[in-house]
């Protein structure tokens, strides 16, 4: 059984896989609004914006990591209901295949290409001087959670994409993700930020998670924040997988 589910996963990934590499305008178009974001940012603000003596381009590439994979997941929910919608998922109930297979494949997909979108962004940050004198269990541990984080919001993703009345609907949901990272510390100190939103920054996802990948690019000590920021990425991977395969209950019932 178990054999069977992973050579059916294979083959439905082998599917969408083709897909993304006949249209890789897809991962281009995840890739544009982090590097339009980082361009302004540090040649535009960064001047005005006191880091220390950590360089601005590697205060802020966290943040823009993490808005390239809210960007690249929404791409996920709108390929998962372009599925739905055309009637696949009907012929795929038809056959003896494994029935989460056709979600893991999406899944997988999405690890992929986020992969590919995240390099091409750190290659641009390189471009703009970004460096890291980070060794390799750090670089490792930076690709650990960037990984674990971008699972657990394709599984979020993936319940829109289930759930989603149009195709505008299916990928919408990604936008306040994509723009969190704006009140957190990627781009700004929390210190600097009034009361209030002080505490939502500093008490939210992000935060931690930019804290922790800025303190392995730096060789700083991270603390707890890598502790907070894998609670978050399994507790929303936990709860997000729970949603979504209720949702695809519902759908295949």
């Amino acid at each position: 059984m178990t054999a069977h589910f992973f050579s059916d996963t294979a083959a439905l990934t082998g599917r969408t896989l083709r897909h993304v590499t006949r249209s890789m305008d897809t991962i281009i178009t995840t890739v544009i609004t982090p590097v339009a974001m980082m361009l302004m940012f540090v040649y535009v603000f960064g001047g005005a914006i006191d880091t220390g003596s950590v360089p601005y381009v590697v205060y802020m590439l966290p943040g823009i990591l993490l808005m390239t994979i809210a960007s690249g997941i929404s791409y996920t929910a709108y390929r998962l209901f372009t599925d739905v919608k055309s009637g696949i998922f009907e012929r795929f109930q038809s056959m003896p295949i494994a029935r989460s297979g056709v979600l893991w494949a999406h899944v997988i997909t999405s690890l992929v290409a986020n992969l590919i979108a995240l390099v091409l962004v750190v290659g641009v940050a390189v471009l703009m001087g970004f460096r890291s004198g980070a060794g390799v269990s750090a670089w490792l541990a930076v690709a650990g959670i960037l990984l674990l984080f971008t699972l657990a919001l394709t599984w979020l993703a993936v319940i829109p994409g289930l759930s989603a009345s149009s195709v505008e609907g299916a990928g919408a949901f990604a936008y306040p993700l994509i723009f969190l990272p704006f009140v957190s510390s990627a781009f700004v100190p929390t210190g600097t930020m009034p009361g209030p939103v002080r505490w939502f920054a500093e008490h939210q996802p992000v935060t931690s998670i930019v804290d922790t990948i800025r303190a392995l690019f730096t060789g700083h000590p991270v603390g707890d924040d890598i502790w907070t920021a894998l609670a978050w990425c399994v507790g929303i991977l936990v709860v997000a997988y729970g949603f979504a395969m209720t949702a695809y209950r519902r759908k295949i019932a």
